[in-house]
């Protein structure tokens, strides 16, 4: 079979298409022909630095980057029984850790995936994992119906979903986005939309319950000031807060946080039935061919993807 290997950190021409042998199923996984692969800016950062590369691998080279596939199941572990050859997948396989996404086939813990709901495609499917599986975790603990939230980059993969969730679960969503994408975010359900290109959100917004911060920096800081005492802010970039960050937070009671995914079986079939009603949908603003991965690393690396970058294999 076909996969990229990584044999050390670097520019997209890091990812060598090579042959390699196809992977045999362990007793509690699923061999998956693999359909669709999203792209998520943890892969483009981990090929990129060494460091984090060497945090999230250790020494293994090569290795196969990525962990959201759609597929159709080929083979099953004899001790799998919840699916069976032919059944169409999705999931974040192994995060963090040893996913092995690009590639024609990859093996996946069976407890990890969920089967795809009729009518929706392999590029959607991919696309609800990483990213889908990140908002959830994050909000769904965190907030309740009346809630009022700031979402920042609505119009991102985690931030397009986010907005949806919470709308889902009650709360009353404000997202900030450029203005282009403005329609966009009030189309996945916000409230109010803040362009930050031209608008300062602190002098906008006050008494926030909650804020998922997907940018860092000066926009922490400033996600602070508006949030009540005693509520919580969760930091997606990085798990280092500044000095200002933390004194500020200690001296209010903000609860700020790291945040970061985990791959889990029974979210992901909230997933599939928040897809089957539709109070779930994600958008797929390119999609690209197996041969031109490379293309769906610069695409994420713009920093300009509304919704989500997907691989068709």
């Amino acid at each position: 079979m076909q996969a990229y290997l990584l044999h050390k950190s670097g520019g997209v021409d890091h990812l060598i298409l090579s042959e390699i042998e196809r992977p045999a199923p362990k007793a509690d996984e699923v061999l998956i022909e693999t359909k669709a692969i999203s792209i998520n800016p943890v892969d483009v950062k981990i090929r990129e630095l060494p460091d984090l590369l060497d945090m999230v691998y250790g020494t293994d080279r090569p290795l196969i980057l990525g962990w959201d596939i759609a597929g159709v199941v080929t083979a099953i572990g004899q001790d799998v029984t919840d699916f069976k050859e032919g059944d169409a997948v999705f999931g974040l396989v192994n995060f963090p850790g040893h996913g092995n996404a690009y590639a024609e086939y990859v093996t996946a813990p069976a407890e990890q995936l969920a089967k795809i709901p009729a009518g929706i495609s392999f590029e959607a499917a991919a696309a609800t994992t990483l990213a889908a599986l990140t908002a959830l975790q994050a909000l769904e603990p965190r907030i309740k119906a009346g809630d009022k939230v700031l979402i920042h980059a609505g119009s991102g993969g985690v931030g397009h979903f986010a907005v949806q969730i919470a709308k889902h679960l009650g709360a009353y969503v404000i997202s900030t986005s450029s203005a282009d994408n403005r329609d966009f975010v009030l189309s996945l359900g916000a409230d109010e939309h803040i362009d930050y290109e031209t608008q300062d959100f602190e002098k906008i917004v006050s008494d926030l319950d909650f804020v998922l911060d997907a940018i860092g920096g000066e926009v922490l800081e400033k996600s602070l000031t508006v949030t009540k005492d005693g509520q919580s802010i969760i930091s997606l970039p990085s798990p280092e807060f500044s000095e200002t960050v933390v004194n500020y937070a200690k001296q209010h009671d903000i609860n700020v946080s790291f945040f970061s995914v985990t791959s889990n079986g029974s979210d992901m079939q909230t997933l599939k039935e928040m897809l089957e009603n539709g109070t779930l949908k994600p958008h797929v603003c390119k999609t690209f061919a197996f041969e031109n991965l490379a293309d769906a690393h610069r695409q994420v690396e713009s920093n300009r993807t509304v919704g989500k970058a997907v691989v068709k294999v």
